[in-house]
């Protein structure tokens, strides 16, 4: 599998590569979000996992520039995996077209569950998914 990891924390990155990283598993580290779509041109990741603020450019953002890119056949689909701050973020991270969210603090298990639901062709959903109240790692299977 191939990560794009998009983040300018140096403890986001850490926890990041330990929690996925596996002996089939390379990464690419963009520290600023306008450095993404050349990224992904240049060799599209199975998945990307964005900190919800980043160098010059946030994870929505990010995301929905991955999102306009793939509709005008660009690059391919790549599945995004969104770091929140804060779980009123969560609106914003349905908005902006991300397959997935994790609200900090992060932990291993959570991550690594997370990451292969989306890259999986799923949605990982932590955080209010509604009006209705909170629902952690809520696990949607890839749609036929």
């Amino acid at each position: 599998m191939h990560i794009l990891v998009g983040t300018d924390a140096q403890w986001v990155l850490d926890d990041v590569l330990a929690a996925l990283g596996a002996l089939d598993t390379s990464f690419v580290v963009c520290r600023d979000g306008r450095d993404v779509p050349s990224v992904v041109a240049a060799r599209a990741p199975d998945l990307a996992v964005l900190d919800s603020q980043f160098g010059t450019m946030g994870a929505m953002a990010v995301t929905m520039n991955l999102r306009l890119d793939h509709s005008s056949h660009r690059i391919p689909h790549v599945p995004a995996l969104i770091l929140l701050d804060r779980s009123a973020d969560v609106h914003l991270a349905r908005r902006c077209g991300a397959e997935g969210w994790i609200v900090k603090p992060l932990d291993a298990l959570r991550l690594r569950l997370a990451a292969r639901a989306v890259a999986g062709g799923g949605a990982w959903h932590d955080g209010p998914v509604d009006g209705s109240g909170s629902v952690a790692g809520a696990v949607a299977a890839p749609s036929a």
